[in-house]
């Protein structure tokens, strides 16, 4: 049981580091974002999040903006979530399906 723990940890920190995406829209935005994660140091991630986005008024898409945020982030193997330091952000990683969940907010791995 403790070896099939340490394979399926080991499975769930390679899963851990990569790109994930999603896109949204709705009544007055339309956003792209690109999470990439990796390691800095032992447990600790370094989280880079691109978003670009339109902001729509009466119906109509505004011009593409851009923006750029780094987050630290501390990863628990055991409960396989990772936590942003500054503002407290759950991070859950589902190897099983691709798919990283932040509050409502489900991204696919792309690699």
């Amino acid at each position: 049981l403790g070896l099939l723990l340490a394979c399926s940890s080991a499975g769930n920190r390679a899963f851990v580091a990569g790109t994930f995406v999603n896109s949204s829209a709705g009544e007055y935005s339309v956003a792209d974002d690109t999470l990439v994660t990796a390691v800095e140091q032992g447990d600790r991630y370094m989280i880079v999040r691109r978003t670009g986005f339109n902001l729509v008024r009466n119906g109509v898409k505004g011009k593409r903006e851009h923006e750029t945020e780094i987050w630290d982030a501390v990863y628990d193997q055991k409960s396989g979530i990772m936590t942003e330091i500054r503002k407290g952000k759950m991070l859950e990683f589902h190897p099983d399906s691709a798919k990283l969940v932040i509050g409502s907010r489900s991204y696919r791995k792309t690699n």
